[in-house]
C-alpha cells in the first residue's frame, strides 16, 4: 500500500522550528573546531548550548511524546530505561501513562547534572542515573527507550549498541525506537527527507524507512519487530527479546 503525508504532518510547523536549529548546531561545531562525529561534545562542552539544545528536546516530547509511549501497549515492562532520556520529558510521558512502571532517565553526567536543575518537576515520577551507554555499563531493565539517538550514529555503531542492549535487556523485554521514518522509496516525507540531510551534514548520521530498523534490530538479536506511524513529528518502533 502506498504511504502518503497526513494533514497533521503537512500542517505541523514545530518540524520547521528543530529543523532550522540543527543548523544552528552545525555552526556551533565549527565554532569548536570540531568534525561532525564529535557535536555533541561541542554541545556539551557549552553550558548555554546545552539548555538551548536540552530545551528543544523537551519540548519535542511535550509535543510527540504521549503518541510514542501509547503507540504500543508498554504495561508489561515494569522497568524502564531512557538511554539519552535528556530533560526527562519523554520519560515522564512514559511513567504518567504507565504508573505501575519504573522510569530511569541515563545520560550523561553534565547532562543529568544540568536536567536536574533546570527541568526537575515536584514530585518528579522519574529517576536520573549518569552514564554513558556507549563506553560504560548498561544496567538490566524490561525496557529500553532509543529516541532521537539511531539517526545520529553510523550504522556500525548502533548495531554495537543494540547488541549490548540486548545483552542487557530481561528476557521478554525490548526496546523502544522513537525516529522520524521515510517512506520505504526514501521519497518523502518531505519533511523527514530534510531531517536526514540536516543528520547527514550534523553527526554522519541520517534518517532512515522502516525496513532498515527491521534489519538493525533482527541483527542484534531482537524479534517480532512492530512499526506505528504516529502521524506526528516521531513515529515508534518496538522489538522484543
Amino acid at each position: 500500500m502506498a504511504e502518503h503525508l497526513s494533514q497533521s504532518e503537512l500542517d505541523y510547523p514545530f518540524k520547521l522550528l528543530e529543523y532550522f536549529n540543527g543548523f544552528r548546531i552545525s555552526k556551533v561545531c565549527e565554532t569548536f573546531g570540531l568534525p561532525s562525529e564529535e557535536i555533541f561534545s561541542a554541545i556539551y562542552r557549552s553550558e548555554e548550548e546545552m539548555l538551548k539544545f536540552m530545551g528543544l528536546m523537551n519540548s519535542t516530547w511535550v509535543i510527540d511524546g504521549h503518541d510514542i509511549v501509547t503507540a504500543f501497549d508498554l504495561s508489561s515492562f515494569k522497568t524502564v530505561i531512557d538511554l539519552g532520556g535528556c530533560s526527562g520529558a519523554l520519560a515522564r510521558e512514559l511513567a504518567k501513562e504507565y504508573p505501575s512502571s519504573t522510569v530511569t532517565v541515563l545520560d550523561l553526567p553534565a547532562v543529568v547534572q544540568t536536567a536536574q536543575r533546570h527541568f526537575a518537576q515536584q514530585d518528579d515520577t522519574i529517576c536520573f542515573q549518569e552514564g554513558d551507554f556507549f563506553e560504560g555499563e548498561i544496567p538490566p531493565a524490561d525496557l529500553y527507550i532509543l529516541a532521537r539517538i539511531i539517526h545520529d550514529w553510523k550504522e556500525d555503531k548502533n548495531l554495537k549498541l543494540l547488541k549490548k542492549i540486548h545483552t542487557a535487556c530481561h528476557p521478554g523485554g525490548g526496546v523502544l525506537i522513537a525516529e522520524a521514518l521515510l517512506f520505504e522509496n526514501r521519497r518523502g516525507p518531505t519533511m523527514v527527507q530534510m531531517f536526514s540531510l540536516n543528520m547527514l551534514v550534523q553527526t554522519e548520521g541520517k534518517e532512515h524507512p522502516p525496513s532498515h530498523y527491521t534489519r538493525l534490530l533482527t541483527d542484534a538479536g531482537f524479534r517480532d519487530v512492530q512499526v506505528c506511524r504516529t502521524g506526528k513529528s516521531y513515529d515508534a518502533i518496538l522489538a522484543l527479546k
